[in-house]
């Protein structure tokens, strides 16, 4: 009982990466997964999450031993690490975020049956009260409300899930043809898939963060052990939540010829049916709003983590500058990513798609460099010998290395040399 309550008392890091994770790589494109290509999919979304594992959890042990961030350990390294990471926080800067908000707008629309709004006049409205709560609560109203949200979303999901398998397999069409998963298509969803699950590899930083601002809300910090184990639970969660979206998307779509819309809109309503279709149209409010509070948690915590990473690489980029007043400064930084990325949705509104593409790809295509920056982080002076990873962990981050460099490899052979 004494463990347990430990537990739930340093639960916070890893539930936010839970939270973060379970968004569009779930929602959107494990969904599509199985409704496109069937339980085939179910393969690069494991070997994703066992593959990407020792990178995020490379951000729990280096943070808990040094009591610094990941951020600051790429400084450690040189400068030149710092500068590629700071490099990819600007590129995902402008996509990640505006695809989120794209998203959970339009499920906002579908939700609350808007009309005679566009989706970017939604998500300005998702931004600024996304903006006021973070600014005004910072992270213990992030933690707080989102055990609410993901211990629902989670029964949910369970409750739908077997819902789905009891009824069985949808009949397939007499004139179905499976996608070839080798085409060219296939192969850059494919990327786009594994590129985002469980989530991009930059976020490892973000749970690092997230750790630090955790242990100011307690007497004392959580040993690695224990950080290990609230982070992992976390991250099975994301990995069990994915497979589950995957099932739902292959029982009721595959084989139907369906096709789920690029358009967020739309793509809500086709989500929110699914559900519907298999516990019956008094669950609508219920799985709506469930799926709203997934992809409106998502926005809160990636809005949070890209503004805590920028500050930090501003900081420690340019030491003369200083932020003597983080408040103001985290305020600002809400505030100002809140406007870019309404700019950057206002122009991509019409394919929400794309623009999870874009920055999906561009996320699986950096994910090995930064697996191996995490490595080098936590095999490094700042961690004494006992604290860095077993050999198996090790060999896991470099077969990892190996996997999504193969992938992304492949996939300049197909798009620039072919």
């Amino acid at each position: 009982m004494t463990a347990f309550k430990t537990l739930i008392k340093n639960l916070g890091p890893g539930l936010l990466f839970a939270s973060m994770a379970i968004g569009t790589s779930h929602l959107v494109l494990s969904t599509k997964a199985g409704a496109q290509y069937g339980w085939i999919m179910v393969i690069p979304i494991i070997l994703a999450n066992v593959f990407k594992y020792p990178f995020f959890e490379f951000g729990v042990r280096y943070t808990n031993v040094t009591n610094k961030t990941l951020i600051e350990g790429y400084l450690n390294r040189g400068k030149g690490y710092l500068w590629f990471y700071a490099f990819i926080t600007l590129f995902t800067t402008f996509t990640i975020l505006a695809a989120l908000y794209s998203v959970t707008a339009g499920l906002f629309i579908n939700l609350f049956k808007v009309t005679g709004y566009e989706t970017s006049h939604i998500a300005l409205g998702l931004f600024i009260f996304i903006s006021a709560l973070l600014i005004i609560g910072r992270y213990r109203l992030l933690e707080v409300s989102l055990k609410f949200v993901v211990s629902i979303l989670f029964v949910a999901l369970v409750i739908t899930t077997a819902m789905v398998v009891f009824k069985g397999q949808v009949d397939s069409v007499s004139d179905f043809k499976p996608i070839p998963i080798f085409e060219n298509a296939s192969i850059l969803f494919l990327i786009s898939l594994m590129g985002w699950m469980p989530t991009t590899v930059e976020a490892s930083s973000w749970v690092s963060l997230w750790s630090i601002e955790k242990w100011k809300t307690q007497d004392q910090k959580p040993s690695l052990k224990e950080s290990l184990q609230e982070f992992n639970i976390g991250y099975l969660m994301t990995a069990i939540l994915a497979v589950f979206f995957l099932i739902i998307g292959w029982f009721t779509l595959y084989g139907t010829n369906t096709e789920l819309s690029g358009n967020s809109v739309v793509f809500a309503d086709q989500v929110v049916n699914l559900f519907t279709t298999h516990i019956g149209s008094w669950a609508y409010l219920f799985i709506a709003v469930s799926a709203f509070a997934t992809m409106f948690s998502t926005c809160m915590t990636a809005h949070d983590a890209v503004t805590r990473v920028s500050l930090d690489i501003i900081d420690l980029l340019s030491p003369k500058v200083k932020l003597s007043d983080k408040r103001i400064f985290f305020a600002m930084g809400v505030v100002l990513l809140a406007l870019v990325n309404f700019i950057v949705l206002s122009y991509f509104s019409a394919n929400m798609g794309k623009l999870v593409a874009l920055a999906t790809f561009v996320s699986f295509v950096v994910a090995p460099i930064i697996g191996y920056m995490n490595l080098k982080n936590v095999m490094s002076e700042d961690v004494h010998v006992k604290d860095r990873p077993k050999r198996w962990l090790q060999l896991l981050t470099y077969a990892g290395i190996v996997f999504l460099s193969f992938f992304s490899l492949y996939y300049f052979y197909l798009e620039v040399l072919n």
